[in-house]
């Protein structure tokens, strides 16, 4: 009787810790889905608002819900459940059209109905040039060797025609491939993409690649920063960890 009663209770406590653990994967799933999702940044099309080595949280929220919200994109349903559209300036985690298994992050520039095009390294949007100020020199490290660019200001146009998010880019001269372009017009439905560091950046510029992203496609908006490490000294050096992390980044928001 007693070791039946022994066998028992491990039964009991065995059943108990599987529906926990079942539980608590319930629960990160349903954040994960439907709440905050964390991603990594690789590589320096983002530079300088992102680095390589920032982990950051993205709102599910933000645009309203489609098939791409869920893990593995489950073809569930098609568009967008209390759907929206971003605002001009979001940095936004998208699938990548021609690949929905890639997940890219850039900034926002044009809404469905905009013209984009690129003249002499600088932006123009429904025709009208995207006023920019120089702020010095910068050097992007973490992507490859240290390049030497300059530092803008952007400022792109607002809602109601006045002037909207400013926001840093990165330029290595005004000359570049993506530096003249054709016009894009962003049709409904899309949006379209670029990264801050223009000149090493592959986005809606280059259609074939990239191109005009379905407003399906966004995962979400990102946030905030919540880790970020620079990377530069090998894994198993565990003494130089706490020299690696970038503190100042740790919750620093995304604009």
């Amino acid at each position: 009787m007693a070791n039946a009663q022994v066998a028992k209770r491990k039964s009991s406590g065995f059943l108990e810790n599987a529906k926990t653990i079942v539980y608590a994967g319930l629960i990160a799933l349903g954040i994960r889905t439907f709440l905050v999702e964390p991603f990594n940044i690789p590589s320096g099309s983002m530079i300088p608002t992102l680095l390589v080595g920032d982990f950051l949280f993205v709102s599910k929220y933000s645009y309203g819900y489609s098939r791409f919200s869920f893990p593995l994109s489950p073809p569930l349903f098609n568009g967008r459940i209390f759907g929206s559209i971003p605002n001009r300036g979001d940095v936004a985690v998208f699938k990548l059209p021609r690949d929905t298994s890639t997940d890219y992050i850039k900034r926002i520039v044009g809404l469905p109905g905009d013209t984009i095009q690129m003249r002499g390294g600088q932006l123009f949007i429904n025709g009208t040039q995207v006023k920019r100020v120089s702020a010095g020199d910068y050097i992007a490290t973490g992507d490859g060797p240290p390049m030497d660019l300059r530092k803008y200001i952007e400022t792109l146009p607002g809602k109601d025609g006045g002037p909207g998010l400013s926001h840093p880019i990165l330029k290595a001269d005004d000359n570049g491939p993506l530096d003249n372009t054709q016009e894009y017009h962003v049709p409904q439905g899309y949006v379209f993409a670029m990264g801050d560091n223009r000149d090493n950046s592959l986005d809606s510029r280059v259609l074939n690649a990239v191109g005009f992203v379905p407003i399906e496609n966004l995962v979400g908006r990102a946030e905030f920063i919540f880790f970020s490490v620079d990377g530069t000294d090998p894994w198993w050096e565990v003494w130089q960890w706490p020299f690696e992390i970038r503190w100042t980044r740790l919750f620093s928001g995304i604009h």
